[in-house]
């Protein structure tokens, strides 16, 4: 009774209408009786024995169809992935890449109308005026050690060899110091020389190179600067060299005075020939140094003691002064008698040390203001008075005094005047006149260069 019911047609997907067909609502009558004669009621039924297999059009039993009930279905689908290989929908191949570089495509590029080039009422984005280029280089080379070396002249190197020397000459008199306190001050007075000296040949080697005293960005005023850094940690090893006596000379006294010391210290009163030979090898050493390299002299330049000003050119420099000077006493040691040689010898020390700090303190002060970008001489308010009384002036705004390194200072300064041209150019040359001559010495006296900048603003009467 079930068997005779009719088996209804399973529903059909629908199907979007064609764009082209007129009405899509009226059904095609060939599509239909196609359907129906094709029509097999028994073909869905899974208790058939022929139930339709999705590779058998007809609904037979497909012998090629893979499925995992059967004992070769591994084989089968290795088979059948090779014969698909060639057509199926991942068909790989192997593409080699190009070696040559790639040329410029247009893609992602927005192809726009362009606002630098429209008319004149868009010009909106308008180009920068073109800038000169820059006079100063952005950085030079800094030689090294090895192009320092090969760039040394025989000179050079034989006053290399003598900054060694004189050297040797502070360690011979520190080494025969014992038994003189005055000696041991000496030795570090000659150490602070030979420094000196062995600065004098670095900077004399560093100006073969053009970093030097070239300006560049990064170094607007060349690496002279260097030297000054070099003088003020010279200066402040000075200063503790004369601290470190001192307070050897008070342990000295302590002991003499009756307290016990922690440590002996025999001093034996040293040998007249010891004097002697230590005192000449200072004095040549300091002289050839001072003569030769020039040993101290922007120092000197840089500060200046009015009582030994009007000295000689080497007594007048205070490093030289003190050397030589020590060295001249030391003479007289051996000369005394053995109660006035240890009082002489603590005074004669004492006198080295304090004279060291109060050196070391100024040198201290002065290169470190120069170090700060400022000038600490002497002259700069009279400069002003004298710039005031000038009846093109009206007043000073400002005025600045600075000291880069030994050999160059400048001075900027912004003055209200009133006058014609002629007096405006006349003006100018007077104040730089007076500040080259007033501060830096005049003209061929070895001085400081000074370099001066004036902003005038003219006032209407």
């Amino acid at each position: 009774m079930a068997s005779s019911l009719p088996i209804p047609v399973p529903p059909r997907s629908p199907t979007p209408p064609s764009d082209n067909s007129p009405n899509t609502n009226t059904p095609d009558p060939s599509r239909l009786s196609a359907a129906t004669a094709n029509h097999n009621r028994d073909s869905l039924s899974p208790l058939g024995d022929s139930f339709p297999s999705p590779r058998s059009p007809t609904g037979g039993f497909d012998p090629n169809r893979l499925s995992p009930t059967k004992p070769s279905f591994s084989a089968d689908l290795q088979n059948a992935s090779n014969d698909d290989s060639s057509s199926g929908p991942f068909n790989f191949t192997t593409v080699s890449m190009a070696k040559s570089p790639v040329g410029k495509s247009n893609i992602g590029q927005r192809r726009g109308h362009k606002y630098k080039h429209s008319s004149i009422s868009h010009q909106i984005f308008l180009e920068p005026p073109p800038r000169a280029p820059l006079a100063l280089p952005n950085s030079l080379p800094i030689p090294t050690f090895k192009e320092c070396r090969s760039s040394m002249s025989r000179d050079q190197k034989s006053r290399f060899w003598w900054s060694v020397c004189h050297m040797f000459v502070a360690a011979y008199t520190l080494w025969s110091a014992h038994g003189s306190l005055a000696m041991t001050a000496l030795s570090h007075l000659i150490l602070f020389d030979s420094l000196g000296a062995l600065l004098c040949v670095a900077v004399d080697v560093l100006g073969n190179f053009e970093v030097w005293k070239r300006s560049s960005i990064r170094h607007p005023f060349g690496l002279e600067r260097a030297e000054v850094l070099a003088g003020f940690a010279m200066c402040v090893l000075l200063l503790f060299m004369g601290l470190d006596l001192i307070s050897h000379n008070l342990q000295h006294f302590l002991e003499s005075s009756g307290h016990e010391p922690h440590r002996s210290h025999p001093h034996e009163r040293v040998s007249m020939g010891n004097v002697d030979v230590t005192a000449l090898l200072a004095i040549s050493s300091t002289l050839v140094s001072a003569i030769g390299l020039k040993n101290h002299a922007r120092i000197g330049k840089a500060m200046r003691f009015a009582y030994i000003e009007s000295l000689p050119s080497i007594l007048s420099n205070p490093s030289h002064f003190l050397t030589i000077s020590c060295s001249t006493l030391l003479l007289l040691l051996p000369l005394v008698s053995i109660q006035i040689y240890g009082w002489l010898d603590k005074a004669l020390s004492g006198t080295i040390a304090i004279s060291m700090c109060v050196l070391g303190m100024r040198l201290v002060k002065t290169l470190g203001s120069m170090l700060l970008m400022s000038y600490s001489g002497k002259g700069i308010p009279d400069v002003i008075k004298d710039i005031e009384a000038d009846p093109s002036v009206f007043g000073i705004d400002d005025a600045r005094f600075w000291q880069v390194h030994y050999g160059l200072c400048m001075a900027n300064l912004k003055l209200r005047v009133s006058g014609s041209d002629e007096n405006l150019i006349r003006l100018r040359e007077r104040v730089s006149s007076l500040i080259r001559n007033r501060l830096g010495g005049g003209y061929g006296t070895g001085g400081q260069k000074w370099e001066v900048s004036l902003q005038l603003t003219v006032e209407r009467l």
